[in-house]
């Protein structure tokens, strides 16, 4: 599904001193490498603060904690997600609200974000599932309406642009009230481990986390508010910092492997392409709103995962993202949900499988995975 060794050999000569001037000056955690990928990230974003973390799961809890949300307050989420977006809600003893996605963008929905909203809300988590935002200008308004923060779950989409009905661009993440990323391995921008951060452009909100990630210190052995132990550390910081330049690139190349899995597909009846918010499938040469951190295919009158034995057993890999609806899992079974509240991401999770995404792509290998793929369908 994905190709780190290949990236790796294009940046190596970047990366490996990188890592080494860490090891030679053994500033392991909290190091130069870090405050300089900080630094560079908040550039790149066009956001106030970067507050790095070690793992994209504490950067959805901190950033929650960081909040001040109580135990009890509701937040809104979609339940077409990973796990973690949930986990970290129940963690903090929230109540989680998980409502329906939209069928073609696999995005919250947003009247079913109006239905869910009660006198206990508090938040909103928008998660920019497989490389784009969600409606984020439509989320914001009602925030404001009900005075809900909106915390952005980008752990998919970094780099992404949202634009505006006015045209205006920001990047993803930066919109809400706080914005949280992982920098797992495979991610759009990924780490050699794991790594994560938190967005926000508010200083007090900011200041709040910087304590939080750091057992609530500002001043050593002062614990002002209650902490975690979450850093990123400085070999992942060097490797994030040597990556950040290409990571424009790296999703022009995932957008280029997307225009060629569309056209191959394209008059194939059974199989729905992905779709982006703007119309134009996130493949035209100026596009910027999808950086596909997943290729997802919906498959109709076709046996999902008897395809899905078959690309494995051709020597491809695929993935099904995601096999059970959230409200279904045994840890986050509540009997206030409905199953006719959940009728897109039911079916979603009958019809979804992701064809590898990478930056090494190349021709061959999608015309072996296409070719492959439509041999199947066809019979």
């Amino acid at each position: 599904m994905v190709d780190l060794k290949g990236q790796y050999a294009g940046i190596k000569d970047v990366v490996n001193p990188s890592i080494q001037e860490v090891i030679e000056n053994t500033a392991f955690i909290n190091g130069p490498k870090v405050h300089d990928f900080q630094k560079n990230l908040e550039t790149y974003l066009g956001v106030k603060h970067v507050i790095p973390c070690a793992n994209g799961t504490d950067a959805l809890q901190i950033a929650m904690m960081g909040l001040g949300l109580e135990p009890g307050d509701e937040v809104i989420t979609a339940d077409f997600t990973f796990a973690a977006t949930v986990e970290v809600i129940a963690l903090l003893k929230l109540t989680p609200v998980l409502v329906d996605v939209n069928e073609d963008d696999f995005n919250i929905n947003i009247e079913a974000i109006k239905r869910a909203i009660t006198p206990k809300t508090k938040a909103i988590v928008p998660v920019h599932l497989f490389g784009q935002c969600a409606n984020m200008e439509a989320i914001m308004e009602i925030a404001k309406a009900h005075n809900l923060f909106v915390i952005e779950d980008n752990a998919q989409a970094i780099g992404a642009n949202y634009t505006y009905s006015n045209g205006a661009k920001v990047k993803a993440g930066t919109i809400g009230h706080v914005g949280a990323t992982s920098f797992f391995p495979s991610k759009n921008l990924g780490c050699y481990g794991d790594g994560g951060a938190i967005f926000t452009n508010d200083d007090d909100l900011a200041h709040t986390i910087r304590g939080i990630v750091n057992h609530g210190m500002y001043e050593r052995y002062h614990h002002d508010v209650v902490g975690v132990n979450s850093r990123l550390d400085s070999i992942q910081a060097a490797v994030l910092d040597a990556k950040l330049p290409h990571l424009d690139n790296y999703n022009k190349a995932r957008r280029n492997a997307a225009r060629k899995y569309n056209a191959a597909f394209k008059n194939i009846e059974s199989i729905t392409t992905p779709k982006t918010v703007n119309g134009c499938e996130g493949i035209c040469d100026t596009c910027d709103c999808h950086v596909f951190h997943q290729y997802t295919l919906k498959i109709k009158g076709i046996d999902r995962d008897a395809l899905a034995k078959h690309l494995n057993d051709q020597g491809i890999p695929c993935g099904v993202y995601y096999p059970i609806p959230l409200h279904r899992q045994k840890a986050y079974l509540d009997e206030r949900y409905n199953e006719a509240d959940f009728e897109v991401t039911n079916q979603l999770v009958k019809d979804v499988i992701s064809l590898p995404m990478h930056t090494e792509l190349d021709d061959e290998q999608i015309e072996y995975i296409t070719s492959t793929t439509i041999k199947f369908i066809n019979g």
